[in-house]
């Protein structure tokens, strides 16, 4: 068991007293801390036993005096050197503002304490400052914590500790046949090794979609994706920039003295349970390489279109477009739309023995048995028109491009849309009916369009309020009239919200699903864009016709208790 220091005793005792955690609580706490770099307090938040703010209340109350938001507070550098990292990390303690005399020198020293009563700490403060006053300001012990990480780094061990257990993991290079572990060239015992490879673990237990290596001028970050969210991890100190950039450069087979330029890669890890994918992408920043690591679960791939979230009308009308012979279907979007696994849905749709299939990918993210799947080389002229030229001459009977990017991969894919095959791509469009204009302004004739789109979907992903907290939210009617909600069916909503757990890592989101949008091209649409329709109006018509909008399909999200009101606005534009 680790030192438990005098101010993470007292601070317990006060949580005591108050009623804020009981004897066997605190008895479990007791038992973490054996293995545990930690406070009790930390112990404690980290079990979900008590919260933050909580502390911060009952520290106030007990002392009578008002506290400080640190996380809201900037600390200058010259402050933070006033007092030795060693001395802060005792009595957990931080110095936060310096006042000058006439002379410049320094007069009043605040110091952010969890327990301001330290008379004999603040004694030394001032002799090692030389500071005329030494003013003590109230904090809780995890924000002074956090604000110690943050300024002064934080140990090795205390970077680990509270990470998920490392598993038996290979990691290294991902190629078709194996992984080939690399623990002869790098030294597997070294921190940076187990920090990268905890990292990667935590974050596929984690179910992240993404991890971010940040360094900056004074600290260094670390944080995952989950489910949308962005959310940060423990960060080594600010010097292992450089060795974790270079650590995961080796293990995707990278350039590790080239540091001026992006560079891609791919490595893959396997444990026990599962073999994993990362996408890697090293750029260089002002203060060193950021690092995005993209994992690319397949076991995640949800393929049964009848789970993403298509309304049942809207699912009926888009397997009967993906299952016609020729033509074609955009799936539109920004980026982290979900595109992909709609577009990935339909080709396992879409995968039998009688039907060839090929697609021309930057970059291939999951490999689908039964569909020759091509990846995008710039290095030898293999881009998507030049795939989708030798594409035409394999017998193909559907074709997926990536992504029409420009006016020549634009006219192959319309031009094998029309001589009897079925083409599936995407498109970066707000919108249904955006696409109809972007598609016109790179340069396709209005009649190409309209004689060969069978079917534009439009989508966004949005969070799904965890079971485990979620809670009914009273709102006002007038709130639901202004999100889009008709007047007749406010009393037919009762919304919820996630008030956040350790389930959902206190976000009160788990999991996504995706909203839609789809435009078929009938008749009147087609009509609408030969005589030169504006965005606006070949909008308000499909609506006219029974088009439902992002926005309306998220409200019946909503009506259906699945999301928030805040993910509703976040997902979609107010146009229902």
């Amino acid at each position: 068991m680790s030192e438990i220091k005098s101010w993470d005793k007292k601070t317990c005792d006060i949580l005591y007293k108050q009623g804020l955690i009981k004897p066997e609580q605190y008895e479990r706490a007791l038992e973490e801390k054996k293995k545990s770099q930690y406070s009790l307090t930390q112990i404690l938040v980290n079990m979900g036993l008590i919260q933050e703010n909580q502390i911060q209340q009952a520290l106030e109350k007990f002392y009578q005096v008002q506290g400080i938001n640190l996380n809201q507070f900037q600390i200058d550098s010259s402050v933070i050197e006033l007092i030795p990292k060693e001395i802060c990390n005792k009595h957990n303690i931080i110095p936060i503002q310096k006042m000058l005399d006439n002379q410049n020198k320094l007069s009043t020293l605040v110091v952010a304490f969890t327990d301001p009563t330290q008379l004999l700490v603040r004694e030394d403060i001032r002799i090692i400052t030389k500071a005329k006053v030494i003013q003590p300001i109230l904090s809780n012990p995890i924000a002074i914590s956090q604000s110690l990480e943050k300024y002064y780094g934080v140990s090795v061990e205390k970077v680990l500790d509270n990470l998920e257990a490392e598993d038996d993991i290979d990691v290294g290079v991902s190629d078709e046949k194996k992984v080939e572990t690399i623990d002869n060239i790098t030294d597997k015992d070294s921190p940076v090794v187990k920090f990268v490879n905890a990292i990667l673990n935590e974050a596929m237990k984690k179910k992240a979609s993404d991890i971010h290596f940040e360094p900056y001028e004074k600290n260094y970050r670390v944080r995952y994706r989950i489910d949308g969210i962005l959310l940060e991890a423990k960060a080594p100190p600010r010097d292992w920039a450089p060795s974790i950039a270079a650590r995961i450069k080796i293990l995707s087979k990278l350039d590790i003295a080239e540091r001026r330029r992006p560079q891609d890669g791919r490595l893959k890890v396997r444990t026990k349970e599962v073999d994993m994918d990362f996408r890697v992408s090293m750029m260089p920043t002002l203060w060193g390489e950021k690092v995005v690591l993209r994992l690319l679960d397949k076991s995640n791939l949800q393929l049964d279109m009848t789970k993403l979230g298509f309304e049942e009308d809207d699912l009926k009308l888009f397997k009967s477009c993906i299952n016609l012979p020729q033509g074609m279907v955009l799936i539109t979007g920004p980026t982290g739309s979900g595109k992909t696994t709609t577009i990935y849905s339909a080709l396992a749709e879409l995968n039998k023995t009688d039907i060839n299939i090929s697609t021309a990918e930057d970059p291939v993210e999951f490999n689908l048995e039964g569909i020759n799947q091509v990846q995008m080389n710039p290095d030898i002229d293999l881009n998507f028109s030049s795939a989708l030229r030798t594409f035409l001459r394999q017998d193909p009977d559907v074709i997926m491009v990536g992504e029409i990017r420009d006016l020549e991969t634009a006219e192959i894919s319309f031009k094998a849309a029309s001589t009897g095959h079925l083409v599936v791509s995407t498109l970066h469009t707000n919108d249904s009916a955006s696409t109809i204009i972007r598609l016109t302004e790179i340069g396709i004739q209005a009649y190409v369009l309209t004689s060969t789109i069978n079917l534009i979907v439009a989508q966004r992903l949005v969070g799904k309020i965890c079971e485990n907290c979620k809670a009914p939210v009273e709102v006002t009617p007038q709130v639901l009239m202004n999100l889009g909600v008709p007047q007749n069916e406010v009393l037919e909503y009762k919304v919820f919200k996630g008030k956040g757990c350790n389930n959902c890592n206190n976000t009160g989101i788990k999991g996504r699903l995706a909203i839609y949008e789809l435009l078929p091209m009938t008749e009147k649409i087609k009509d609408a864009i030969l005589k030169g329709a504006n965005q606006s109006q070949i909008r308000y018509l499909a609506r006219e016709l029974g088009l439902r909008t992002l926005r309306r399909s998220a409200l019946l999200k909503l009506k259906r208790g699945l999301c928030s009101i805040e993910e509703v606005i976040n997902s979609s534009i107010k146009d229902i």
